[in-house]
């Protein structure tokens, strides 16, 4: 057995249905404690957006509204455009109701993790502000090592998800359609990405500010061009996501077919995956926000996943649906490319194709920041820009590799950051409480 077949064996257990049922759990629970805060205070908290582009009072590095699109930078990526189309061919058109599943109770742990973030954050010697799961757990809960060890698996975890695969990813799909070499389009991300982090997180703040609300609008635009064209298929396809939620998807043509275990499986996976609700990322970005209250950052960070799941990956799962090509035989960025092309010949294919490599690129300028915080936590400030060099590096060489053993590492450390980050939500679950209620008025004044 080779390193790589024991890592998909570690990833089998690491991303089995104990710890999905961890992650939707906790959100369950939080839910419940925080008397369902993603219900009763969506709209308020989408509100809160227009006053998160100003710096609240307190100490800080970004506004709310750029901590929010730094973290958003991060989610909004392949998981909004493969990751839809991976859990459609695998678990059928249901997945996408469990997706949102995940995503509602999602919403309730990205508060917890932002007011939790702000709560414990810290400020270094050179005035910027540190915060996050490796600080809540170690000060909140007092286990330092637990701390650490998030710190480390999130350092790691930012040279493959955030870096080599993405890298990867983007050059591939540039050279099997406009003929550019790997090695060219990993030296010029490498170059831009340089070019954003080498400015910190107020550039960063800076530039996700700008980029994010571009990326998502011009993907959704597209995406809604090709639902009004479709407009009377809708309708059937949301009625075959709510059907084959609670059961099985037959065969039909390219698609082999689905069980309702497979829906619940492939949509809370892929789900995750796109939201990154209960990984314990996220907070890292919202803890750098100007701001005195922990619960209007956590209000703000709770729109996140429901623009990344709720808008973005529905648009997504609609347009592969009301164009058919979900029967088609075909996975990941393919299918979506070909649900994009079928609905706007000559430029849907385009859209998919400028839109994943833009939201990979963005995906690694957020983990940058987030490595870079994890690694900072471990060694001190000192390790920030070697850090970032071999970061940029990494996206370099990455665009011309096999990533297959980067990709299922990166799943690992992932799950590896997940486990101690939901401990520390669970374990610091009545601080959350108590915060909530006493500033939850004052937030949405």
């Amino acid at each position: 057995m080779n390193l790589d077949q024991i890592i998909s064996h570690i990833n089998a257990f690491v991303w089995g249905p104990y710890m999905l049922a961890l992650l939707v759990g906790t959100g369950v629970y939080l839910s419940i404690r925080l008397g369902f805060i993603q219900f009763t205070k969506l709209l308020p908290a989408l509100r809160l957006l227009t006053k998160g582009r100003k710096s609240q009072e307190g100490q800080g590095d970004i506004t709310p509204l750029q901590a929010l699109t730094t973290a958003l930078s991060a989610t909004i990526g392949t998981g909004n455009i493969a990751g839809v189309a991976t859990a459609i061919f695998l678990g059928g058109p249901g997945a996408i109701f469990w997706m949102w599943i995940c995503a509602v109770f999602g919403m309730a742990t990205k508060y917890a993790e932002a007011v939790l973030a702000v709560k414990y954050r810290r400020v270094l010697p050179d005035g910027t502000m540190q915060g996050g799961p490796m600080l809540y757990i170690s000060e909140g809960l007092g286990l330092k090592w637990l701390g650490w060890l998030f710190a480390l698996m999130g350092s790691i975890a930012a040279f493959g998800i955030g870096s080599m695969v993405q890298s990867n990813s983007v050059a591939v799909v540039i050279k099997d359609h406009w003929n550019v070499p790997e090695w060219a389009t990993g030296i010029i991300l490498a170059l831009l990405t340089g070019a954003v982090i080498i400015g910190g997180i107020k550039r960063i703040g800076k530039v996700t500010e700008k980029l994010v609300p571009f990326m998502g609008f011009f993907y959704v635009l597209g995406a809604l061009i090709i639902l009004v064209s479709n407009f009377s298929k809708v309708p059937e396809a949301l009625a075959l996501i709510l059907k084959h939620a609670f059961s099985p998807a037959a065969t039909a043509g390219g698609f082999a077919g689905a069980g309702v275990a497979q829906a619940i499986r492939y949509g809370v996976a892929r789900g995750v995956f796109s939201n990154e609700a209960g990984l314990g990322s996220a907070p890292i970005a919202h803890a750098a926000a100007k701001t005195n209250d922990p619960v209007r950052q956590g209000l703000i960070a709770m729109t996140g996943v429901f623009f990344d799941t709720i808008i973005i990956c529905t648009m997504t799962a609609l347009v592969i649906l009301t164009t058919g090509a979900w029967t088609k035989g075909i996975t990941s960025s393919s299918l979506t490319y070909s649900a994009f092309e079928a609905g706007l010949p000559g430029i849907g294919g385009y859209i998919v194709t400028v839109g994943l490599a833009i939201f990979a690129y963005s995906t690694m300028i957020g983990w940058a920041y987030y490595g870079e915080e994890c690694i900072e936590y471990i060694l001190g400030i000192k390790a920030r820009m070697p850090y970032r060099f071999i970061f940029c590096t990494v996206i370099a060489l990455g665009a011309f590799q096999k990533v297959d053993l980067v990709w299922n590492l990166s799943d690992t450390m992932n799950g590896a950051m997940a486990i101690p980050n939901l401990i520390g939500l669970l374990g610091l679950s009545g601080v959350l409480v108590q915060e909530t209620k006493k500033r939850i008025d004052k937030a949405l004044s």
